[in-house]
């Protein structure tokens, strides 16, 4: 085995690994629970020493060390999707933001538009064969690999072997720093009762044999709590957490009647619990592939019976969401919301769905506004929509005009804003 040596002779120390990144260098970081803090706390210990070094990523977890105001001028964020580690820097004109739907990011890469200089990965040790997983993160990862001039693994003998297209082989790494560190968890909170109630109005909309995508929190637990008794659904996802693994044991979710990879779990990133972690360990039932696969709104569509259960900031009573952005103030990112919602609306027997609680803020304030806040962005267009969903019900958008839509959106806000909203929408005359 050839590969075992070469892959001794990589092994080195975090700061020797990144002691190759230099000033004016592009960086692609791993994200999510992937995200390789080992090497980054490596590369911070070296900011007087560069400059303008870019780094690009998804969404990271975690306290992140170089977007600290000290950073500033060392390292900059060019992030494709904002999160809590880089959402104050962003915002304080400290690091970029690249819009982008999901799927579209691995071909930034193979294009050529955005050349890498080096890729800071977090991956499974090797097999008997040399290759090591992506494990709890493919998303743009094996693209970034595939294009960067050096690779830089931390490999941690903790990160499970996920199956899928979702490997890279040791004569494609550059340098090794091994690890031995738990993953970050995401651990369930239970749901609320407006929760539960959202997720048996979607429960109401799947049908046996319905393939799911689901995000993460309440709402999807909630769904999947209320979809006891309920046969041979499937899960097509960009990410798995501890739900999708409860539905599985529990008999719900079995792929049987998928007509798209039937009998397996489609995901891109896996967010959850260490119980999570193990459990997808070397199962043949989770493939983990790209984004540029697994969001593809036309594999998604390969779905039949599709169910997208998506989520908002606010929806204005025409229903263009917001889902990215606080006014200006940018909170996350365009992430596959889209790439979902327009795979489920192609899908034979589809339903896209946009579902959140009707107000924020303990009630204070509704969800489902006159106008969108100024300088709030559009992620899913009026157009986009077919079913939103909130505690008080469901409203049905697909080819209905202004006034329909408004009317719908309105029944469904909570009781104590919707004379506003009507009053709102007569000024409008988008209500008679």
């Amino acid at each position: 085995m050839a590969w075992v040596d070469d892959y001794k002779k990589k092994l080195v120390t975090a700061e020797e690994a990144v002691s190759t990144i230099k000033s004016q260098q592009r960086v692609y970081v791993s994200g999510n629970a992937a995200t390789p803090y080992t090497l980054l706390n490596a590369l911070a210990e070296r900011k007087d020493e560069l400059e303008e070094v870019e780094l690009v990523h998804v969404l990271l977890l975690g306290e992140d060390p170089l977007s600290k105001p000290e950073m500033e001028g060392h390292f900059r964020h060019n992030s494709l999707f904002v999160g809590p580690a880089d959402r104050k820097a962003i915002n304080e004109g400290r690091a970029d933001y690249v819009p982008i739907f999901l799927h579209q990011i691995p071909n930034l890469f193979y294009s050529g538009q955005m050349t890498l200089n080096a890729a800071l990965l977090h991956l499974s040790p090797p097999d008997e064969h040399g290759f090591m997983s992506f494990g709890v993160e493919v998303l743009a990862s094996k693209a970034a690999a595939e294009k960067a001039d050096i690779v830089i693994a931390q490999v941690n003998e903790k990160m499970p072997r996920v199956l899928g297209d979702s490997f890279i082989h040791v004569s494609r790494v550059h340098k090794v720093v091994e690890i031995s560190s738990d993953l970050p968890e995401l651990q369930k909170k239970p749901f609320t009762e407006v929760e539960r109630k959202i997720g048996h109005h979607i429960a109401d909309l799947i049908e046996d044999g319905s393939t799911l995508q689901l995000g993460i929190g309440g709402i999807p637990d909630a769904v999947l709590s209320a979809l006891k008794g309920r046969n041979d659904l499937g899960i097509h996802t960009e990410m798995v957490s501890d739900g999708v693994m409860e539905a599985i044991e529990e008999g719900i979710v079995t792929g049987a009647r998928k007509t798209f990879h039937p009998n397996k779990v489609i995901l891109t990133f896996l967010l959850g619990s260490q119980r999570l972690y193990e459990y997808v360990d070397n199962n043949p039932v989770f493939e983990a592939h790209p984004t540029d696969y697994t969001n593809h709104p036309f594999n998604v569509s390969q779905n039949d019976n599709m169910v997208a259960i998506n989520s908002a900031i606010e929806v204005d009573i025409t229903g263009q969401v917001c889902s990215d952005s606080i006014g200006t103030f940018i909170y996350s990112g365009f992430g596959g919301q889209v790439d979902f919602i327009r795979g489920a609306a192609h899908s034979k027997g589809g339903k896209p769905i946009i579902a959140f609680p009707s107000t924020a803020k303990g009630g204070e304030i509704s969800r489902i506004v006159p106008i969108l806040k100024e300088g709030a962005g559009v992620v899913t267009t009026r157009a986009d929509v077919m079913y939103v969903v909130t505690e008080y019900g469901v409203a049905y958008l697909h080819g209905k005009n202004l006034q329909e839509r408004t009317t719908a959106l309105i029944n469904i806000a909570h009781p104590e804003f919707r004379p506003e909203l009507i009053k709102e929408a007569k000024s409008r005359s988008l209500l008679s």
